[in-house]
């Protein structure tokens, strides 16, 4: 923690360097594990720490404890929930939350968001029961209200809406710096409300496989643009997870350079601007970090400098193999 010392940004601006980190499982049978490992995230050069976010789910940490106690136990790395549950999270409480950990840490958080699922634990644990289309209109309810709250020259908050009413809440505290909403979105209606709203896409290959990425970006692009937003001006990070092996196999099942291929072949033709890394396994994240980030950050770059020179430049080397 940093005491609500200012500290460079650990994500930046230019969406199109890639980020990478680690998504943790905040296991409560072996609750100093995740810290470990969400220390070694940073220890590796590692941009973002993450962990999902089931506050049903009685095997698990709460995760905006843990949060807090990862964001005083590192010093640079991003922290975020992968994905906050909107259903058991009241957008006012949660807003608060996120800026008051970014306030202490620095401004080190982003805020991913889901719209819920999973709905006969919810329900039991006391949330809402939603049917798809109504979680959607309340994801997009909340992200109004979360900015609202984070807007401390906006005035007293009223909305009233079907699924938050405010007659008034006080807005603040406002966030150490701009805190990006990541919507963790794979249908229709969801990928268009990332596009109107959203500051970033955060899906996972099990849900969202490589093939399927363009056609989901278009309908994210569309969304941005109907809104009259850029749609380059939304990030586009992948939860991911695979296996390293001496073989090549599918998506991420391969030797390290099988890896890195296929990511910066994503960046380039995807545009997709940061991987993160579902494992629990201290092994695969060093090997990750130390031979797949730099490998992929190597391709990117020679992929868009050899895009931008002119025809007939000879091509820049490849990566030895």
């Amino acid at each position: 923690m940093t005491g609500g010392q200012a500290l460079p940004d650990p994500i930046p601006n230019d969406h199109r360097e890639p980020l990478f980190g680690s998504f943790l499982t905040p296991d409560a049978a072996q609750p100093q594990r995740v810290l470990t490992l969400a220390r070694l995230s940073e220890q590796l050069g590692l941009q973002i720490v993450s962990v999902q976010d089931h506050p049903y789910q009685a095997r698990f940490l709460d995760s905006w404890t843990l949060f807090s106690v990862i964001a005083a136990s590192t010093e640079r790395i991003a922290v975020v929930p992968n994905v906050a549950n909107l259903p058991m999270r009241p957008p006012v409480v949660l807003a608060r939350s996120v800026a008051t950990l970014d306030l202490l840490s620095g401004g080190r958080v982003e805020l991913g968001l889901g719209a819920g699922a999973f709905w006969d634990a919810i329900a039991a644990n006391g949330g809402p029961r939603r049917t798809p289309g109504e979680s959607v209109d309340a994801l997009a309810e909340a992200i109004s209200v979360i900015r609202r709250v984070w807007d401390v020259d906006g005035g007293a908050i009223h909305a009233d809406g079907r699924y938050y009413q405010l007659p008034g809440a006080h807005p603040g505290p406002a966030p150490a710096h701009s805190v990006g909403i990541w919507v963790g979105s794979y249908k229709a209606r969801m990928l268009a409300l990332t596009g109107r709203l959203a500051d970033g896409w955060l899906p996972s290959s099990s849900y969202a496989p490589p093939e399927q990425l363009r056609a989901m970006n278009a309908q994210i692009d569309d969304g941005a643009e109907a809104a009259g937003r850029r749609a380059a001006d939304i990030r586009r990070l992948y939860n991911i997870a695979g296996r390293f092996a001496n073989r090549s196999g599918g998506f991420l099942d391969g030797r390290c350079e099988q890896w890195a291929e296929q990511l910066a072949e994503l960046t380039l033709v995807e545009h997709i601007s940061g991987y993160i890394l579902a494992s629990d396994d201290p092994d695969t994240l060093r090997r990750f970090a130390s031979e797949v980030v730099p490998a992929v950050r190597e391709l990117v770059a020679t992929g868009r400098q050899r895009s931008a020179e002119p025809v007939g430049s000879p091509p820049p080397a490849l990566l030895p193999r």
